[in-house]
């Protein structure tokens, strides 16, 4: 198998031993994105700041990797409140066009560096 590993400047470097995101057999595999803004390495305020920078991170992270929101096919959202669901959604849900990925949600004890959602995917290649 050959495998590729995914890394941009436009999305925070990885706060553990693992990658932005792995390409291996046209499919890419994004580790989990916390809301951290790339540019301050610090995380955005609230559940839905950090959950619109989790997207944004995972779109740069896709990009770097020939991929993008519409080649998602599956998605995890780690909440640590699942009282959040709802407005989380409404972010989540601005990233798609009408042909949502298949999606789970749970809700967590702790996230790293004290974030409130964390989101990661796996996508196809945009073609």
């Amino acid at each position: 198998m050959n495998k590729e590993v995914i890394a941009t400047v436009n999305a925070p470097g990885a706060v553990g031993p693992y990658v932005q995101a792995v390409k291996a057999g046209g499919t890419v595999y994004c580790s989990g994105q916390l809301g951290i803004d790339p540019a301050t390495g610090k995380l955005k305020e609230g559940v839905e700041e950090q959950a619109h920078q989790s997207m944004k991170n995972l779109g740069a992270v896709l990009k770097e990797a020939g991929s993008c929101y519409d080649c998602i096919v599956k998605t995890t959202i780690f909440l640590t409140d699942v009282n959040d669901f709802a407005a989380v959604n409404q972010v989540y849900k601005s990233y798609f066009g009408e042909a949502y990925p298949a999606r789970s949600c749970v809700q967590v004890a702790k996230l790293p560096l004290g974030g409130l959602v964390e989101i990661e995917c796996i996508a196809g290649l945009c073609e």
